[in-house]
């Protein structure tokens, strides 16, 4: 780790740390078992992708890679511990961050007012259910007495992460002379949340934020696979170190409606293969925390049915992300569903 300054980061990565050293961990910072997450998944990757299937050549090169992560210094840690574990010899010589100032990685494309729009409705009906549950109001005012702040500025702080980050490292829940906080307060704001889950399925709001937020990353995806699919050598392997805020409009857009909200640590794997009998027939697969979707997805989900292969082909994804994204809106293209006004 003493040579992490060896590698190249974009714009304002250069100035974060590489690692996390301190002996207690501030609000939004990765921990040390968050390290050992991603080391792990680095592992599995490797011993799958590289030893199995020989994804990256032996003199693997910065050209065989591409990274990009925001600017938080636990997204950039995440990755570089799985990339450590990942990389045959691995080289910070070799490790080249981009760095993506928005949280759907949208890059160039981040102007949609529609996306906007669809963003504050399903805004408006989380707030319109949450007004709903008296228990929940009557948990996060006891919270609020208990920490000495207002209702209000506990709610609006979303206190389930910081409860996850004790509870996933079973750690005690924090206590002042007012009290403590308990599990009992965590049951009812995670019950909460999973009855929000249930309802934002069937309103759909978020669902068409979703496809909008996430074009961009996806047509990156296809765009990259296409070339893979001609035959080009770079970019063999991807990697976007991002956030739930992330991950969880990616698996909506791709219909994946059994997909949990995400855990620490998770990761969403796009694979491309190729036949080996019909070498210009190319195939995906989508994994989620190591457990094949392909078939959940709403592009593949008939496919499966109707002709029973085991991979989806690539053309049914091209499709999706170049055509089928934008039905809803009833247009062609990204640039219009964004620019024309909702219903």
């Amino acid at each position: 780790m003493s040579k992490g300054s060896e590698a190249q980061m974009d714009g304002s990565l250069s100035s974060l740390p590489r690692y996390p050293s301190h002996s207690l961990c501030e609000m939004g910072e990765l921990t040390q078992t968050g390290i050992v997450q991603h080391l792990q998944n680095g592992q599995l990757l490797r011993d799958i992708y590289i030893k199995k299937h020989n994804l990256l050549p032996i003199d693997w090169t910065s050209k065989h890679l591409y990274l990009e992560t925001t600017g938080k210094s636990r997204t950039l840690q995440s990755g570089l511990a799985l990339l450590y574990s990942f990389l045959p010899d691995f080289d910070w010589k070799k490790i080249n961050f981009r760095n993506q100032w928005s949280t759907i990685f949208c890059s160039g494309h981040c102007e949609c007012q529609r996306r906007n729009h669809y963003l504050e409705e399903e805004q408006r009906r989380q707030y319109s259910l949450r007004v709903k549950k008296i228990d929940l109001e009557k948990t996060y005012a006891d919270m609020a007495r208990i920490v000495g702040i207002p209702t209000r500025q506990l709610r609006a702080s979303n206190p389930i992460d910081s409860m996850l980050c004790h509870f996933c490292h079973n750690a005690s829940f924090p206590c002042t002379k007012n009290g403590c906080i308990d599990i009992e307060h965590f049951k009812v704001i995670k019950k909460h949340q999973l009855e929000d889950e249930k309802e934002r399925q069937k309103k759909k709001y978020y669902y068409l934020y979703a496809l909008l937020a996430t074009h961009p990353i996806l047509n990156q995806t296809v765009n990259r696979m296409l070339r893979i699919a001609e035959g080009k050598k770079q970019e063999l392997f991807v990697l976007y170190s991002a956030h739930d805020v992330t991950l969880s409009p990616v698996l909506s857009a791709l219909g994946i409606t059994g997909a949990k909200f995400p855990r620490f640590a998770a990761r969403l794997v796009f694979e491309l293969w190729k036949d080996e009998k019909k070498y210009n027939e190319n195939f995906i697969r989508i994994l989620y925390n190591g457990v094949d979707v392909t078939f959940q997805t709403s592009f593949c989900r008939d496919f499966n049915k109707h002709f029973g292969k085991m991979m989806c082909p690539l053309e049914k994804f091209v499709h999706f992300v170049k055509q089928d994204m934008f039905s809803p809106f009833n247009t062609t293209s990204y640039y219009d569903a964004c620019r024309r006004r909702p219903f």
